[in-house]
């Protein structure tokens, strides 16, 4: 079975579908590097709806996620934004943790697994 890249670099992509599925890369904030983290997670979720759109696929069919946190003090905010996103009743498998992220300002990192 083929694998079809989205946003492919030199490093990685941004997504990549195997068979009925996506697996997006870990997602940063792009336009709030730097504010809050309920800011950066709308901001990396709002991307995240346009990379699975491309792929023809929503937020519904979200089977997983993956959330890093540079402090897990800052949960609260990011489940705001979160439990805004997510359908109720829909709401994927996901982990949290606390980890340091790859640069300056950035807060959240949000990874997630969906169904075409």
């Amino acid at each position: 079975m083929a694998l079809k890249s989205i946003g492919a670099g030199n490093r990685m992509s941004e997504a990549v579908i195997h068979g009925n599925m996506i697996y997006l890369s870990g997602y940063v904030a792009d336009k709030t590097v730097g504010k809050s983290v309920k800011e950066q997670t709308q901001d990396i979720l709002a991307q995240i709806d346009a990379t699975l759109k491309e792929a023809g696929t929503d937020k519904t069919k979200v089977v997983k996620a993956n959330i890093w946190l540079t402090d897990i003090k800052t949960w609260g905010q990011m489940n705001e934004a979160w439990d805004a996103w997510v359908v109720p009743g829909q709401t994927p498998a996901r982990a949290t943790v606390e980890s340091k992220l790859a640069g300056p300002g950035l807060d959240v990192e949000i990874m997630v697994e969906a169904a075409l």
